[in-house]
């Protein structure tokens, strides 16, 4: 059956970005430093969560005298430093897809639970800034994923009912709050495997964004 929803909302992180992978390996690497056991479960625990849940995550695992806030000032002036804004990696093919999408009509957005100013500075810097007719950050919402919120408030702002837009998403939280949002999730996965419950919440689950483009039958 062709695909007839022409509005698509798009993650940053490990969707557009290869960006998890640098920071869960910073945070893993920093907190040997602090005389924390690094644990990447913990960290891949956080992905696709605003700030302020990964510091309660990593609260409730190492305790209440885990220095949380000078650590994840540290790791992200150490990711700064390594990867300066205009050099994070992009996927491979979202560039090319992004604008294909724009070539055929369709009507793009992020949410993102990273902080908007963030989100904004990433996306300038990578030249695709003006493909997307809305961008939302983490801080534009109470709640973050795997909450709804972000989805249905970019609905909202794109002026489309969620059931009538696609999210594309890499991680557990993000398909949760596509899902409950009532839109259309495909996963794209980038650290976190799909497992049985992203398997029934997902609408589509393609390794890479060639197999996204078959699905939408994108020419």
């Amino acid at each position: 059956m062709k695909n007839n929803i022409k509005t698509i909302i798009f993650d940053m992180d490990g969707v557009i970005f290869d960006s998890e992978r640098a920071l869960i390996d910073g945070w893993v690497e920093i907190s040997h430093k602090y005389g924390f056991v690094a644990d990447y479960e913990v960290a891949k625990a956080c992905i696709g969560v605003k700030l302020q849940r990964t510091k309660e995550i990593y609260l409730e695992h190492f305790g209440p005298d885990f220095p949380f806030d000078e650590y994840q000032q540290e790791v992200r002036d150490n990711y700064e430093a390594l990867y300066d804004t205009p050099n994070i990696p992009i996927k491979p093919g979202v560039v090319d897809f992004v604008k294909k999408l724009k070539a055929n009509g369709y009507t793009l957005a992020i949410a993102s639970s990273t902080v908007l100013s963030a989100v904004e500075r990433q996306v300038r810097a990578a030249g695709i800034r003006e493909y997307f007719d809305v961008v939302l950050g983490g801080d534009d919402v109470k709640d973050g994923k795997p909450a709804p919120d972000i989805y249905l408030m970019a609905a909202e702002k794109l002026g489309k009912d969620p059931s009538q837009v696609i999210v594309i998403e890499d991680s557990y939280n993000g398909i949760k709050a596509a899902s409950a949002a009532g839109a259309k999730a495909i996963m794209v996965p980038d650290i976190l495997p799909p497992n049985e419950e992203m398997r029934e919440k997902a609408w589509k689950i393609c390794k890479d964004f060639d197999e996204v483009r078959e699905v939408l039958e994108l020419k």
